[in-house]
């Protein structure tokens, strides 16, 4: 079948925490074999959903989807730079409410990783520190530093306490079973030598003083001193150790995709390779995975990092951007998750039986007496499937999979496909502001010889600082009579500029993640006497790891070249600049609706208007019907920040991807250039609009625009599943099953089904594709062939439309025939979901 499975057998498994009865039976320990939760090890599978990356009434939706899809952990970095703003001014209210995210996961009966950092990456601004860290005097980020160290023990013991007086941890009879301190320090601690060693213990021994009751973890830090446990972050973590033997083997980042930056493809990791991943984990010891990210959300505001990093944060997780469950990438780890946890007591009580079966295939057989039987037939060939010979059975592999060998139901994988939709909410009264340059970059902050660093002016208030000087022409160039313009040569790290002459654009340039720095190289058309020039430098993020990133040089850096002139070059460098923070917009808060009017806006007739930078619009429009997820499409747009009734969307760059976007699939070692898609067009064109943002009706809408975008063809869409497709083959599972509850014998195969399920709200109204025998394509483009059962379509009417779910048992009698005896044969739909109506 198309989409091959990488386990086999299944049984459905429900998670049960049970409260502690008495306060001391509450803790946390490990051994060798896995974390022991009052007293019981388990195996746990966790997910990273990210607080401030969605919205509080998104919350419960997303943690009961995680607990659905087979989760026992919901995993969160801690973001300092949210929490406490200015130095000793905290803030936990709204998205930053950490306790009521927290509170939510216990209610829904799962535990919490509580990753503190308070260096986090994530992608996040600065890595997650706030940026007056930066100029606390004496400071150096991440090393054996005083003053470094005594602010991150005050955030750490602030978050810890907070946590204690809420009794949150899990010793206090709390959801929270393991944090984090620090985050993927090795490679740091290996190019800081001595003072980096000394930072990574100390930040140990602090963590481990504080008696949280529950064990700390550093990820990606071989040297992570006890009782501390360090743990993998990776693709791949099969052949991880951690670095003693009486600790678990823990995987704190499966990395579900990859994050995606202005001008890149987006990314898709197969969830078979994925799955493949984790069964090679656990069959080799590891005991606690969690997905980074299981929901990766949206960097709402201007917290993205990187830089260029966009606005999305969807990360190609099993729980897309906007809350809706991402198949097959959801069903099939949910899947994975049963057939584990059925084989939970022989994984966590037995070492394994390891079998060679051929050259690229093995066996893991673990048996023990409280903990039954359980089998891992992996096949390692990147290439072709095989047939393998297990208990005097014959089994086929597919290519890069693993079958787990467990009592269980067959259910075959569903696929879906996210579109969207017009939601007929008109923007109306368009209206706009435009930046007046001249003024605004008259009336200067600051006046210095040379160059200052963008962020030492700006402490990141806004992504916007201007550098304006003066040069004087003489009125006998030869280029005032017809020759060559003079042509600026600017270099800037900046992340983007824009260059006015005389307050006239004059182009635009802009770095890349891999090649921050970059230069302006532009033809200026200047006249004789005085000529003004001015760089509007832009800030898409500031930097999130590397060592030392807080001396990371931002903005203009020089030198700033005038050549072409009769004289030669002249180098502006050393002239006198001025500064000017921000933009006159955004002093006056326009993306509030509280100060829109504190300008004249100016009424247009959107369709008619010539576009030009540096431009504020406005509209009005009502919320749209229903509760499907809402977005803006910024397709004709260029780039800029967008606000909703004073919440700010983000940045947006419609920006066009380069990469390689070949074919993808899902054997042989994953790689980030192995699956990317969106080549050649906006790395991004669909900005989420939270509902919870929106009243019923007069929601403003306001868009600051860099470039020249056409706002008359912004457009709010709503998102939703509405084609669904699922495909599996009669011989899902192959051959015969090992039954573990009646000692390791063999019997018969239960028949597979295929099951399709539509999001809440939403039944299956029509079949659009069915076929029993030997289709061909994928999920939007089957076809039949030869081999094909007349009676597909009418059975999966009968058993399907009008139902939000259902299943079909695979089988000959169920189709009323055998369409081509001999041949092994699977069953192909793709459905159609409707809103149901009332």
């Amino acid at each position: 079948m198309g989409a091959r499975s990488a386990f086999n057998l299944f049984l459905l498994y429900t998670v049960f925490l049970s409260p502690c009865l008495q306060l001391t039976q509450c803790n946390v320990t490990y051994d060798r074999e896995a974390l022991l939760v009052n007293g019981q090890r388990r195996i746990l599978f966790s997910g990273s959903i990210h607080y401030p990356r969605s919205t509080p009434e998104m919350w419960e939706d997303l943690i009961q989807k995680a607990k659905d899809g087979g989760l026992d952990v919901v995993d969160t970095y801690v973001f300092w730079n949210l929490h406490e703003p200015s130095p000793g001014n905290y803030t936990f209210e709204g998205r930053y409410d950490l306790v009521r995210f927290i509170k939510l996961v216990q209610t829904a009966g799962l535990y919490v990783h509580l990753r503190i950092g308070p260096y986090i990456c994530a992608e996040w601004n600065f890595g997650g520190f706030p940026v007056w860290l930066k100029y606390v005097p004496g400071i150096s980020f991440r090393i054996d530093n005083e003053p470094f160290k005594a602010a991150m023990q005050t955030f750490t013991q602030k978050i810890v306490q907070l946590m204690k007086d809420e009794e949150l941890f899990e010793s206090q009879g709390g959801p929270i079973i393991l944090s984090q301190i620090e985050n993927e320090y090795e490679h740091l601690s290996k190019a800081f030598g001595e003072a980096g060693h000394a930072y990574m213990t100390w930040a140990a021994e602090m963590a481990v003083g504080m008696d949280t009751g529950v064990p700390w973890v550093m990820c990606k830090e071989d040297d992570a001193p006890d009782p501390v446990i360090n743990t993998c972050n990776g693709f791949y973590c099969d052949n991880f150790s951690p670095n003693k033997p009486y600790k678990p083997t823990i995987w704190t980042e499966a990395w579900t995709g990859w994050f995606t930056q202005f001008g890149g493809p987006n990314y898709k990791r197969p969830v078979e390779d994925l799955a493949f991943a984790v069964a090679r984990f656990v069959q080799n010891g590891g005991s606690f995975i969690n997905y980074y990210m299981y929901h990766g959300g949206t960097n709402f505001g201007r917290t993205a990092g990187g830089p260029f990093i966009i606005t999305s944060y969807d990360y190609n997780a099993p729980i897309d951007e906007y809350g809706l469950i991402r198949h097959p990438k959801y069903g099939h780890l949910m899947e994975l998750h049963k057939a584990v946890k059925l084989c939970e007591q022989a994984l966590l009580n037995a070492d394994p039986t390891v079998t060679s079966l051929g050259r690229y295939q093995q066996s893991h057989v673990f048996s023990s007496k409280p903990g039954g039987c359980a089998a891992f037939l992996s096949n390692y060939n990147a290439n072709s499937a095989a047939t393998v010979t297990f208990n005097n059975r014959n089994y086929e592999l597919p290519a890069w999979s693993i079958s787990v060998l467990s009592d269980c139901e067959n259910v075959g994988v569903q696929t879906s496909q996210k579109q969207f939709f017009p939601t007929n909410s008109e923007l109306w009264s368009w209206e706009t502001f435009s930046e007046d340059i001249a003024s605004w970059t008259g009336d200067t902050t600051l006046t210095v010889i040379g160059f200052l660093d963008q962020l030492n002016i700006t402490r990141d208030s806004t992504d916007y600082l201007w550098y304006t000087t003066s040069v004087d022409i003489s009125p006998s160039e030869s280029f005032l009579r017809g020759g060559k313009h003079p042509i600026l040569n600017v270099q800037s790290a900046g992340n983007a500029m824009h260059v006015f002459i005389n307050d006239q654009v004059s182009g635009s340039t802009y770095g890349t993640m891999q090649d921050q720095r970059f230069t302006f190289t532009g033809d200026v058309n200047m006249h004789a006497g005085v000529n003004k020039i001015s760089l509007l430098s832009v800030a898409v993020g500031l930097p999130n790891n590397g060592p030392h990133f807080e001396t990371w040089n931002l903005g203009v850096l020089g030198p700033v070249v005038l050549q072409g002139l009769d004289q030669g070059s002249r180098d502006l460098s050393g002239q006198t600049w001025s500064y000017k923070v921000g933009l006159k917009g955004e002093s006056m808060n326009l993306g509030s609706p509280t100060s829109t009017s504190a300008v004249n806006w100016t009424r247009v007739s959107i369709g008619t208007q010539n576009q030009q930078p540096l431009t504020w619009y406005k509209a009005n429009f009502d919320a749209p019907e229903g509760d499907a997820p809402l977005a803006l499409d910024l397709g004709s747009m260029g780039k800029g920040q967008v606000w909703i009734n004073g919440e700010s969307i983000g940045r947006y760059w419609t920006i066009h991807a380069n990469g390689n976007c070949s074919a993808c699939g899902y054997s042989g070692t994953f790689r980030i250039n192995k699956c990317q898609f969106g080549c050649l067009q906006p790395t991004q064109q669909w900005y989420h609009v939270p509902r919870s943002w929106l009243k019923p009706s007069q929601n403003l809408l306001v868009v600051f625009e860099e470039l020249a975008g056409d706002v008359s063809k912004i457009d709010l869409v709503k998102t939703s599943v509405r084609t669904i497709c699922a495909e599996i083959s009669e011989s899902h599972p192959l051959i015969r099953e090992l039954d573990t509850k009646s000692q390791g014998k063999l019997k018969e195969q239960k028949k597979p089904k295929l099951s399709l399920e539509c999001t809440n709200g939403h039944s299956i109204s029509a079949i659009k594709f069915s076929s029993f025998g030997t289709p061909s394509g994928s999920c939007g483009n089957y076809k039949h062939c030869t081999c094909h059962a007349p009676n597909s379509t009418p059975v999966l009417n009968k058993r399907c439309v009008g139902k939000q779910k259902c299943s079909v048992t695979v089988s000959n009698a169920n189709f009323g025939m055998d369409p081509c005896p001999g041949t092994v044969k699977k069953l192909s739909v793709e459905a159609i979901c409707a809103p149901i109506t009332t």
